[in-house]
């Protein structure tokens, strides 16, 4: 086989490799979803919560050691959500069923979650507030939470279209993940 013949192959070889990737990519991608609900029970030997989402659906969720949880004080790990049973959580996961396996846990205690669709008007300095509008034309200002997660690896995009967790406090909406339609 000549060079160039090999040289062929070798590209040939390599864009096939990198479309199989992308398609498992996108398969990944699908397969993960965000939801909230309230801790039920955390197994720290099992390395599992039980999540009852608003829909009455129980998750049981597992973590791993590259699961982050942010919201506690001090705490960084699925087993620092012990002792929080009755409190709130906005959970990332991959996975279905029994191989469901949390990204991320955002703990926001005993505010309630709130969810939206929206699309965002203008991103203010330093991407702490997100003036954005819903589909019936209402107008609001989100506040970024230090922790907050933008699952589209890109940051927050004006004109972008995303669904929003959110909590109230204090009277500001302090968002806490958004996720791209």
């Amino acid at each position: 086989m000549s060079p160039n013949s090999l040289s062929k192959v070798l590209r040939i070889f390599c864009a096939v490799a990198f479309l199989f990737f992308g398609v498992a990519v996108q398969r990944t991608l699908a397969s993960d979803h965000v939801f909230t609900g309230t801790i039920t029970k955390v197994d720290t030997g099992a390395k599992t919560v039980a999540v009852k989402a608003k829909d009455g659906t129980i998750h049981t969720v597992k973590w791993t050691d590259d699961t982050t949880v942010t919201g506690l004080k001090g705490g960084a790990h699925g087993a620092d959500l012990a002792g929080k049973e009755g409190g709130h959580v906005i959970v990332h996961t991959t996975g279905e069923g029994a191989d469901e396996t949390a990204r991320s846990f955002d703990y926001v205690g005993h505010r309630t979650v709130h969810v939206a669709d929206v699309t965002v008007d203008d991103v203010g300095e330093g991407s702490k507030s997100v003036a954005v509008h819903t589909a019936d034309g209402t107008k609001d200002t989100l506040h970024v939470g230090d922790h907050a997660t933008v699952d589209t690896g890109k940051g927050i995009e004006k004109g972008g279209h995303y669904t929003v967790y959110y909590t109230e406090d204090a009277g500001k909406k302090v968002a806490h993940f958004f996720g791209r339609l």
